[in-house]
């Protein structure tokens, strides 16, 4: 199951590195290479989603021009340091879809992805693959088939988020850290009839409060020290979507007051301005706090809890749905086989201690075990004992029901143990390599034979990593990684 690629071309290392990790952790297959072996990764542009291109402003004019000569229509990110948008020209700014000051936040890259599949719904270039278009909408906008469990919990929420959906009501999620607030409101979102349109999403708890007002409503230039340019907030970049308000507990009072007004007058004016400004925005907000507590407490205002309080959605800790383990390990190898991130798979007995565990940190924790046995235990089989310490109080019960469902590995297994070879199995031609009689380690003499091969290309390719890997048909980190592994010099 291919992921959505995007080809960086940069010659600052740093840069790309540090795009590299945030763009992986938002579910891209990044290429990262250089200016001067860009061209033969242009061969099939119709396999990238988006081209991103950074470095000096001469070269990048003449990478963009040739990206855009090429008549691909793959949209094309210019990088660039920051306060230095002005010194694009206007001929090759009109090649864009958007210009990326650097060093860009996790924020800024979520809407620009925002923006790529905006691009795909509405450009030609959709017609090209279909079957990749839909399997880039389905990673890029998350929807309630993510919500996995079968537990009388899930469904309810299910149930709600279905009736609710489609009106402009807003909702409270309630939920312990790590239950997934905000997969239940990109649900609601992708269900509702904003779904084509923005979803922005703000952790109120993550943001200084001197500074969250320019991020809820933005600023004009010059309304305070270091506000060099104009900046739209995220109630601006959600204009006819959704905003998604999580740890709204974690918000200061002062700014609780000046929420309130925009959620009942649906105007707000930006930060060193005094022109009012009408939004038309749903608001999802959500907490893992209790805000009845927090009222008593003089932390949450009473009046904002009613407004926000219209349609409450609480979703159960992991510990109140155990039965929906099983189903969730099963999601998560599945998610992590179609990212290229290893496999594992569990015995009954392991799924039965895991039911027995409390999770305080509930499916986030869930998730970074199955992670971190996938890494310990690559294509294995883990089993109660295998576990880490923390499990090892726990007794397996008797008499186990408990089966994983099926993965794709699984399948390909069951697939293989229903043939049963009988007789001998007659070649068609003569045999590449004679079997010795003394037998062979198969996997050293495979290991041989592919080194064999990658030394070969290399020297045919003058050394070009790039080039070597065309033709051996794999990526070039793929490659990369196998140098680095055998050790090879080149």
């Amino acid at each position: 199951m291919a992921l959505p690629r995007i080809l960086l071309i940069d010659d600052n290392k740093p840069r790309a590195q540090s795009l590299e990790i945030v763009l992986r952790f938002m579910e891209f297959e990044i290429e990262t290479v250089g200016s001067f072996e860009y061209d033969v990764y242009l061969d099939n542009p119709s396999q990238w989603i988006a081209i991103f291109v950074g470095d000096g402003l001469e070269k990048q004019a003449v990478i963009i021009s040739d990206v855009a000569g090429r008549e691909s229509g793959v949209p094309v990110i210019l990088l660039i340091d920051k306060g230095r948008a002005e010194q694009i020209s206007s001929a090759i700014n009109a090649k864009l879809l958007q210009v990326l000051e650097c060093p860009a936040t996790y924020s800024d890259l979520k809407l620009l992805s925002e923006k790529l599949t905006g691009f795909y719904a509405t450009d030609k270039v959709l017609q090209r693959s279909g079957d990749d278009r839909r399997q880039f909408d389905r990673r890029r906008q998350p929807s309630i088939a993510r919500l996995k469990g079968n537990s009388s919990g899930m469904t309810a929420i299910r149930k709600l988020i279905s009736q609710v959906a489609e009106s402009d009501a807003t909702v409270l999620i309630l939920g312990e850290s790590g239950t997934g607030k905000e997969v239940v409101a990109r649900a609601l979102h992708d269900a509702s009839l904003r779904a084509d349109k923005p979803f922005v999403p703000i952790n109120c708890g993550a943001i200084p409060g001197e500074l969250l007002e320019s991020e809820l409503f933005g600023h004009e230039k010059g309304a305070f020290t270091g506000a060099l340019s104009a900046r739209q907030g995220r109630f601006e970049m959600a204009e006819g979507g959704t905003l998604f308000l999580d740890e709204i507990g974690d918000m200061p009072v002062s700014m609780q007051v000046k929420l309130l007004r925009v959620l009942q007058e649906r105007t707000f004016e930006r930060v060193g301005s005094n022109r009012t400004i009408h939004c038309d925005v749903r608001v999802i907000a959500a907490t893992h706090r209790h805000l009845e507590n927090e009222i008593r407490e003089n932390r949450f205002r009473e009046d904002l809890f009613y407004r926000l309080n219209v349609f409450p959605i609480e979703i159960p800790a992991l510990k109140e749905r155990v039965e929906d383990i099983p189903l969730l390990v099963n999601d998560l190898i599945v998610r992590m086989e179609s990212t290229n991130r290893g496999t594992v798979r569990l015995t009954p007995a392991a799924l039965a201690v895991l039911m027995q565990h409390d999770w305080p940190g509930n499916v986030r924790e869930l998730a970074n075990l199955i992670e971190r046995l996938a890494i310990m235990f690559p294509k294995g089989l883990v089993d109660a004992a295998d576990l880490p310490e923390k499990f090892q109080h726990y007794q397996v019960p008797e008499g186990l029901t408990i089966e994983l469902p099926k993965t794709s590995h699984d399948e390909e297994d069951d697939a293989g143990a229903t043939i049963e070879v009988v007789g001998h199995f007659d070649s068609l031609t003569s045999p590449l390599v004679q079997l010795p009689a003394q037998g062979i380690d198969l996997k050293e003499y495979l290991n041989v034979m592919e080194m064999d091969l990658i030394r070969q290309a290399l020297n045919e390719s003058n050394g070009v990593v790039a080039h070597a890997a065309k033709r051996l048909n794999m990526r070039r980190t793929t490659l990369v990684e196998k140098l680095r592994k055998f050790d090879v010099q080149r």
